[in-house]
C-alpha cells in the first residue's frame, strides 16, 4: 500500500528565480520559530517564496506540509473550515470545528502554510494562535500584506528583487525577466540588456510586474515596453489564465490591496502620493491632514499602511516611501477623488513654510550652533525633490507668488550645497507667467536669486543686469538680499576686470551689513574688499581684510562663509609667494565644503590646491586635486570651473617639464574664459608664451596655441592628467622641400587633420573612401618622416593657410 501524501503543495508552474539567501534563512528560521509571516505588497512574490520554502521543508515535517489557500474565501468563519478540509478533518457533532482540527494536529510535527491572510487577518490570527498554543510541534508559515500580530510571530518583510545599478544579467530582477521572456518564446541578446535593466528599475523589482512585462516581449521590445511604462496598468495585463483573477493584471493586484484598506487608510494612501519621494511623519501630518482624517490620526493610519506593505519604512531614519507602482495607482485614486489640486496646493504651502524656517536657522538667525545650522541645511536639501514638485505645481497652477517665495528660501538651490544654476530655470519660468498680482518687492527678491544663478552659469552680463534691477527694486529694509546682491556684483565685476566698480559695491554692502549687525554679510563684504585689494596689488591690505573676514565668518559660524574667507586668504598668500600657507588655507576649506556638499566652491578650492601643489612640485597631490576639480566642474556644467582647472593643469604641465602641454591647456582655458566674457589673465599667458617661444620657437608655439584653442577643453585636460606628451617632430629638410613632396590631395588631408577629424570624417568631407584616406596618410608619414597623425597635424598648422 503506497504511503499517504505528506503535502498538498502544487507543482511549480515555472522556474524559481533568485532569493537564494532568503530561502536558506527562512528554512532555518522555521526550525526555530513557531510562526513566520511573509509580509509585502501585492505582487512582491510572497506566495511563490512561501511555496518554495515549504517544498524544501517536506522532509523535515513527518506530519506533513499543508497549504491552506484563503484568497478564495470571503467570510471569517470559513477559515477553520478551509484548514479542516485541507487536513481531511470532518466536523464532529456538538464539538467546535477548531477543537477537532487541534486534536488532529496536537501530536504531529506539521507545517501549516496559510496563504493570503490579509482580507481575513483577524480570524486567521485567532486560528493560528489557537493551533500553535495547543500543538507544540506545529509550525505556521503565513503570507499576508500585514502581520498577524500574535505571540511567537516573526515578521519577514519580503523585499523586491535586486535591481542593478549597471547593465548586468546577474541581478535577480534581470534574471527573472530574461527567464520569463525566454519561456514566452523571446530570446534576448546582450544588446537588449540596458533596456531590460531600465525596465526592472522602473518596475521596482516587483516580480509580478516583471513577469507581466516579460510576457509582452512577444509583441514589444524591452525598449518599447520601457517607453510605455507611464501607462503601466493598461500595459501589464497579460497574466496567466490559471492565475487567480487578482493576479492576472498589475492593476487587479494593487486594487485588491487597496480594497482591503479602511476608509481612512485609503484616504491617506492616495494623499501620500503627492510626495516626490520619501517623507517623514511631520511632513505627512502637515500635508495630508484634512477632513476626513485629522493630524493625530496620521501616525496610526500610516502604521496600518506599513503593516499592509503599501508603504515602506526605514525606522532608523524615520522615513517612509511607496514603490512607484503603488504610487502611480494612488495618484490615479487622488485624481479620481478630485483632491489633486487641493493636495498639491497644500504641499506647496507647507514646503514654503518649511523652507522659510530652515533658511532663517541656517542663514539669518544670529548665534545658532553649527549643528543646528547644518541640520537645517540638510533638511532643506533633503526636500529638494519635493521642492521641485512644488515649484512645478506653482508654475502649472499659476501661483507665482508662492513659487517665487519658495525659490528665495530654498538654500538647496544656492551654492551652499545645491546646483545654483537650477534656480535660473525656475525663476525665469515663474516670471514669464502673469505677475500682475506679485508685489514688486517679491519680484526684486526673485531677481536677486536669478542673478546668483546666472553668475554660476557664467552669464556675467545678464547676471550684472539682473543684480542691478534687483537692487533698484528691493526696499531699504530688505538688508540681507541687498547685501547679497552687492557681494555678487563684486564677484561678477572682478571676473569682468572692472575692479573700481567692484570696490564701490563691496563698500556699500559692508556698510549695510555692519549697520544691521549681519555677520554673514559682514564676512562676505570684507572678503569682497580683500579680493579687490588683491587685484589692485595691495597685498597687506588684502591680508588684513581677509583676516577680518574670516573672523566675522567664525563669529557667524556657517562653514560655507568660513570656507570662502579661508580660500580668500589662500589667494592672498599665493600672491605673496607664500605657497605653503596658501595651500594650508585652501586645504582648511575643503572639509567644510565637503560637509556641505558645495560642488561649485569645492571645485574652485580643489583647483587652487592643485595649482599651488604643482608649484611646490607635489605633483601627485596636484594631479589628484585637479582631476577631482575637473570632475566636479563637468558635473555642474560650469565653464569657469573647467577653465580654472585648465589653468592649474597648464601650471602642472610646465612644472613637470611639458611646456607644450602647458601651452595647449592655457589656450583651451583662454577660449573658455572668452566664451563667458571673463577677463583673461593676459600677463600670465604672455609670460608662458614667451618662455615657450624661447624654447620651442615662434612657429611651434603659435601652432600649439592654435591647436589648444581648437581642441575640446577635456581633451586638453586629459593630455596633462594622463601624462601624454605631444610627439616631437623628427629633423627634416626645409619646409618648401617638404611641401613639394606632397600632392594636392595629401596637402588637403594634412590640413583636415588639424581639425582632429577621423579617417571616416575626412572621407565623408572629400567624398572618398576611408581606406583611401588611410593610404594618403601613410604616404604623408613616409614622405615627411613622421610616425603619427598628431605630428602631421602640428606640421600642417604651421603652414600657410593654403595647406589647411
Amino acid at each position: 500500500m503506497p504511503d499517504s501524501p505528506r503535502h498538498n503543495l502544487p507543482v511549480e508552474p515555472n522556474r524559481f528565480v533568485g532569493r537564494e539567501r532568503d530561502l536558506d534563512d527562512l528554512r532555518e528560521l522555521i526550525g526555530e520559530t513557531r510562526v513566520v509571516t511573509l509580509c509585502g505588497v501585492g505582487g512582491i512574490g510572497k506566495t511563490r517564496l512561501a511555496l518554495r520554502v515549504a517544498a524544501g521543508l517536506v522532509p523535515s515535517f513527518p506530519g506533513g506540509v499543508w497549504l491552506v489557500e484563503l484568497a478564495r474565501i470571503a467570510r471569517p468563519e470559513l477559515v477553520e473550515r478551509e484548514v479542516a478540509q485541507v487536513l481531511g478533518v470532518a466536523e464532529e457533532q456538538g464539538a467546535p470545528l477548531l477543537d477537532t482540527v487541534t486534536a488532529r494536529l496536537r501530536d504531529q510535527r506539521c507545517l501549516l502554510l496559510l496563504d493570503n491572510c490579509e482580507h481575513l487577518v483577524d480570524r486567521s490570527a485567532q486560528v493560528a494562535a489557537a493551533l500553535v498554543s495547543a500543538c507544540p510541534s506545529l509550525r505556521v508559515l503565513a503570507t499576508s500584506r500585514e502581520p498577524l500580530r500574535i505571540a511567537s510571530e516573526l515578521i519577514w518583510r519580503v523585499p523586491p528583487l535586486d535591481v542593478p545599478e549597471e547593465a548586468t544579467a546577474d541581478a535577480e530582477s534581470v534574471r527573472l525577466f530574461l527567464d520569463r521572456a525566454a519561456a514566452a518564446g523571446t530570446r534576448l541578446g546582450p544588446e537588449s540588456l540596458p533596456d531590460v535593466v531600465r525596465l526592472c528599475r522602473a518596475l521596482d523589482g516587483l516580480p509580478l510586474a516583471i513577469e507581466l512585462a516579460a510576457a509582452r516581449t512577444t509583441v514589444l521590445s524591452p525598449a518599447r515596453i520601457a517607453g510605455r511604462l507611464d501607462d503601466r496598468f493598461s500595459l501589464l495585463t497579460t497574466g496567466g489564465r490559471t492565475a487567480p483573477a487578482r493576479q492576472r493584471t498589475l492593476l487587479a493586484t494593487v486594487e485588491w490591496s487597496y480594497d482591503l484598506l479602511s476608509p481612512g487608510e485609503q484616504v491617506l494612501l492616495r494623499r501620500l502620493s503627492v510626495f516626490a519621494g520619501d517623507f517623514d511623519l511631520e511632513l505627512a501630518e502637515r500635508v495630508c491632514a484634512a477632513p476626513p482624517i485629522a493630524a493625530d490620526e496620521i501616525l496610526d493610519l500610516l502604521g496600518g499602511l506599513v503593516d499592509k506593505s503599501l508603504v515602506l519604512c526605514d525606522g532608523a531614519r524615520g522615513r517612509y516611501w511607496m514603490l512607484e507602482t503603488i504610487k502611480r495607482y494612488a495618484l490615479e485614486r487622488l485624481d479620481r477623488a478630485g483632491e489633486r489640486g487641493a493636495l498639491r496646493e497644500r504641499h506647496l504651502r507647507v514646503l514654503c513654510d518649511l523652507m522659510e524656517r530652515h533658511f532663517a536657522v541656517e542663514m539669518v538667525e544670529p548665534r545658532q550652533p553649527w549643528s543646528r545650522r547644518l541640520a537645517a541645511a540638510r533638511a532643506s536639501r533633503g526636500l529638494m525633490d519635493d521642492q521641485r514638485l512644488a515649484l512645478d505645481w506653482a508654475a502649472e497652477s499659476g501661483n507665482v507668488v508662492m513659487g517665487l517665495r519658495l525659490c528665495r528660501t530654498s538654500t538647496g538651490l544656492l551654492p551652499l550645497g545645491g546646483d545654483v544654476t537650477e534656480i535660473v530655470g525656475w525663476v525665469e519660468r515663474l516670471l514669464s507667467l502673469d505677475t500682475g498680482d506679485v508685489p514688486a518687492e517679491e519680484v526684486a527678491h526673485s531677481q536677486a536669486y536669478l542673478a546668483y544663478g546666472l553668475e554660476a552659469r557664467d552669464e556675467l552680463g545678464r547676471s550684472l543686469e539682473m543684480a542691478g534691477r534687483s537692487l533698484a527694486g528691493l526696499p531699504p529694509d530688505q538688508v540681507f538680499p541687498r547685501c547679497v546682491m552687492h557681494s555678487l556684483m563684486v564677484v561678477v565685476l572682478l571676473r569682468m576686470g572692472r575692479a573700481e566698480e567692484a570696490l564701490h559695491h563691496a563698500e556699500d554692502g559692508l556698510a549695510l551689513a555692519v549697520g544691521s549687525g549681519d555677520t554673514w554679510n559682514q564676512a562676505a563684504g570684507l572678503a569682497g574688499l580683500s579680493a579687490v585689494a588683491l587685484v589692485r596689488g595691495r597685498l597687506r591690505e588684502a591680508q588684513r581684510l581677509g583676516e577680518d573676514a574670516l573672523a566675522r565668518a567664525r563669529e557667524h559660524g556657517h562653514r560655507w562663509i568660513m570656507a570662502r574667507t579661508a580660500a580668500q586668504l589662500g589667494s592672498v598668500a599665493e600672491a605673496r609667494g607664500d605657497l605653503v600657507t596658501a595651500k594650508k588655507q585652501y586645504e582648511r576649506a575643503v572639509p567644510w565644503l565637503r560637509e556641505l556638499g558645495g560642488g561649485l566652491e569645492l571645485a574652485r578650492c580643489l583647483a587652487r590646491i592643485g595649482r599651488v601643489a604643482a608649484l611646490l612640485h607635489e605633483f601627485g597631490v596636484a594631479r589628484e586635486r585637479l582631476a577631482a576639480s575637473l570632475a566636479l566642474g563637468r558635473a555642474t556644467g560650469q565653464r569657469q570651473g573647467v577653465a580654472r582647472c585648465l589653468v592649474g593643469l597648464s601650471v602642472l604641465a610646465e612644472c613637470e617639464g611639458d611646456l607644450e602641454g602647458a601651452v595647449l591647456a592655457a589656450a583651451a582655458a583662454a577660449v573658455l574664459r572668452e566664451s563667458i566674457g571673463q577677463h583673461a589673465a593676459t600677463r600670465r599667458i604672455e609670460e608662458l608664451l614667451g618662455r615657450a617661444r624661447t624654447k620651442l620657437g615662434e612657429g611651434r608655439t603659435t601652432a600649439l596655441w592654435s591647436r589648444g584653442r581648437a581642441i575640446r577643453p577635456y581633451d586638453a585636460a586629459r593630455h596633462v592628467l594622463e601624462g601624454a606628451r605631444p610627439p616631437a617632430a623628427a629633423p627634416a629638410p626645409a619646409e618648401p622641400v617638404r611641401r613639394s613632396l606632397l600632392t594636392a590631395r595629401e596637402l588637403e588631408i594634412a590640413g583636415l587633420l588639424t581639425r582632429g577629424l577621423s579617417n571616416r570624417a575626412i572621407a565623408e568631407e572629400l567624398v572618398i573612401s576611408p581606406a583611401t584616406v588611410a593610404r594618403h596618410i601613410a604616404n604623408i608619414m613616409e614622405k615627411l618622416g613622421y610616425t603619427s597623425r598628431a605630428q602631421i597635424a602640428v606640421w600642417a598648422a604651421e603652414q600657410p593657410r593654403s595647406v589647411q
